[in-house]
């Protein structure tokens, strides 16, 4: 096929420049005049939906993306704030435990205070409670005046009294030990028996008590003072049952100890006016001998006329 030597018509170039001055002359007349906004609004409208259809793919990754990107946050956020809160739960713990040793040590500290007697607090280092030995190890002894037979106290009640003593720790008796008697009284009669341990730190049983006398469940019940080594009016236990058994001499009672025998952490140390004080004993551990006292419990034997209406 053959191309013509000459070619007939408007040039590419002219035809360019011409739409550009149209161009510039629309722009020109827009602007001044704005003659072309009708056509304008025509055209935005004719072209909106290849808009949309164009933008849509877009808008959609970036939100697929942002979901993505939120979702991530959020686990991470979550997995912060679970390690927050697993750290403040412990130290709320910690908190608690360190707030009710607080309180503890409070209550001993108030009761120190009530008592007319020299007392010291002492912790526990050992916790026996066998059935047949109920018996604790306190971090005190003969270096700081603990002897033999000294009373162990509570805020809520009588814990027991020292058995044997070493050089910087002693042992004690608890008043639920079955070999363990404790001359009381009756806060609401002033009636007279003797409590005796069990083996089960909960339950104790107040004996000598004769049918015909007038004790209730309920009643409180007190040192008696008799004995000599606890001093009269400190809380004990208080009455839990009372039976009256046909052909039997004497009551059926038992009796809650008021003091935790078994969940007690602190305790004191009390020294009655009978004894001297703990920078007047003599420590024969101190002069090289060894030594280990034991104190027998306060029991039947130690009560004057306990023959009498107890």
């Amino acid at each position: 096929m053959s191309k013509p030597l000459f070619r007939l018509g408007v040039s590419p170039t002219l035809r360019l420049l011409a739409v550009i001055l149209l161009g510039v002359a629309l722009m020109a007349l827009d602007h001044r005049l704005n003659e072309l906004q009708t056509v304008r609004n025509a055209l935005s409208t004719v072209a909106y939906p290849l808009q949309v259809a164009v933008d849509a793919p877009i808008r959609a990754g970036s939100r697929l993306l942002e979901s993505f990107t939120s979702r991530e946050d959020l686990i991470t956020e979550n997995r912060i704030l679970r390690e927050e809160n697993a750290e403040l739960r412990a130290r709320q713990l910690r908190f608690d435990a360190l707030q009710m040793e607080n309180d503890r040590l409070r209550a001993l500290l108030n009761t120190a205070e009530r008592a007319q007697e020299r007392v010291e607090i002492a912790k526990l280092l050992a916790v026996d409670l066998d059935p047949f030995r109920q018996q604790i190890v306190l971090s005190k002894g003969n270096r700081h005046g603990v002897y033999p037979g000294q009373p162990v106290i509570h805020p809520d009640g009588v814990i027991g009294q020292v058995l044997s003593t070493q050089m910087t720790s002693s042992t004690a008796l608890l008043i639920s030990d079955p070999g363990h008697a404790l001359p009381v009284l009756s806060a609401r009669t002033g009636l007279r028996g003797i409590v005796v341990g069990t083996g089960n730190p909960r339950r104790l049983e107040m004996r000598h008590v004769p049918p015909q006398e007038d004790i209730e469940e309920g009643d409180l019940l007190l040192t008696s003072g008799l004995g000599g080594r606890f001093p009269p009016d400190y809380p004990v236990a208080r009455v839990t049952s009372v039976e009256r058994q046909p052909g039997q001499p004497f009551l059926d009672i038992q009796a809650e100890p008021l003091a935790a025998l078994d969940r007690s952490r602190e305790v004191l140390l009390l020294w009655t006016s009978e004894r001297p004080d703990a920078d007047t004993d003599t420590h024969p551990e101190e002069e090289g001998e060894t030594t280990e006292r034991e104190a027998e419990p306060e029991g039947e034997a130690d009560i004057p006329g306990a023959a009498e209406n107890p």
